[in-house]
C-alpha cells in the first residue's frame, strides 16, 4: 500500500482517514524521523500530522488524549490489536509495535531478538537523551554553560566510540538492517550539532552512508529536517518547548 501523507495544523485532529492504516503525528525531529523510516521499510500506508511544536501544539488537550507525555512521535493504529484502534507513543515503543505487527525488522529467534533489543534500547535510553542534551547546550540554550556543553560533548563523543567499536566487521548494529538501525540513525544526521565527526568515526562513517542511500530513508529526509540548530525562538515559543509551558501542569 502506497503511503499518503498531509500536511497538518498545530492542534491535530484525531479522527481516521479512509485508506489510512496508520496516523502519524510527528515534527521535524531525530525521534520523528525513526517512524517515517520504519513505516517507508515497511510499506505500510499512513497519514502524517505534523504537530507544531513551537506553537504548543503538544499541549492540545485531544492530542494529550495520545500522547500523556506531550512529546511526538505517536501513531493511531487504525487495525490494532483484535481490529481495534490503538495509540502508541515513544519512538522505540513505536518501533518495536510495528516490527510486532508487521514482522519486520526484528528477529524471531531469542538471541538474535535480544541483540537488536539491547542496541534499540542503547539508543533510547542514552544515545539519544545525551546527544539531546548536546543539541540544548552547544545550540539552543539562552545562557552559554561550558561545563554542560563539555561534558554532553564528551558524552557524546564516547558514545559515538561505542557505536563505532560495536559496527567494527559489521554491516549493521545487530546482525542484518533492523528497528535498532533506524533508532540510531536519525541522531547521527546532526552530528556536528553534537560536535562531532563522522569521519572521526570510520565504522559509524560507513554505516552511516548506507542506511543514507536506502530508498525508503532518503524519500523524505529533506522534507523532516531538523533546522532547530538554525532558528531563533520567541519567547512564547521558547516557553512552549524549555520553558514554563513545557511544565506546567495539565
Amino acid at each position: 500500500m502506497s503511503a499518503r501523507r498531509t500536511e497538518a495544523c498545530a492542534k491535530p485532529q484525531l479522527g481516521f482517514r479512509e485508506n489510512a492504516v496508520i496516523d502519524l503525528y510527528t515534527s521535524a525531529t531525530p525521534n520523528g524521523q525513526k517512524i517515517h523510516i520504519m513505516l517507508e521499510e515497511c510499506g505500510l500506508g499512513y497519514e502524517t500530522h505534523f504537530v507544531d511544536l513551537d506553537a504548543g501544539g503538544q499541549f492540545d488537550p485531544e492530542f494529550l488524549k495520545i500522547s500523556p507525555n506531550n512529546k511526538i512521535p505517536v501513531i493511531l493504529d487504525r487495525d490494532g490489536p483484535g481490529g481495534e484502534p490503538v495509540a502508541i507513543f515513544e519512538s522505540g515503543a513505536i518501533l518495536f509495535y510495528l516490527a510486532e505487527k508487521t514482522g519486520e525488522f526484528l528477529p524471531t529467534e531469542p538471541r538474535a531478538r535480544a541483540d537488536v533489543l539491547q542496541w534499540l534500547f542503547w539508543q533510547v535510553g542514552g544515545f539519544g537523551p545525551m546527544l539531546g542534551q548536546a543539541h540544548h547546550f552547544r545550540a539552543y540554550a539562552r545562557v552559554e554553560i561550558d561545563y554542560a556543553i563539555e561534558r554532553y560533548t564528551n558524552e557524546s563523543r564516547r558514545l559515538y566510540q561505542v557505536l563505532d567499536k560495536r559496527l567494527d566487521g559489521r554491516e549493521f548494529v545487530a546482525g542484518a538492517y533492523s528497528i535498532a538501525d533506524m533508532s540510531i540513525f536519525p541522531w547521527c544526521r546532526l552530528h556536528g550539532r553534537q560536535g562531532q565527526k563522522l569521519e572521526d568515526f570510520a565504522n559509524v562513517k560507513r554505516w552511516f552512508d548506507a542506511i543514507a542511500a536506502r530508498p525508503a530513508v532518503a524519500k523524505d529526509m529533506a522534507r523532516l529536517e531538523d533546522t532547530a540548530g538554525q532558528r531563533q525562538w520567541t519567547d512564547e515559543q521558547w516557553s512552549n518547548l524549555f520553558g514554563a509551558d513545557q511544565y506546567r501542569r495539565r
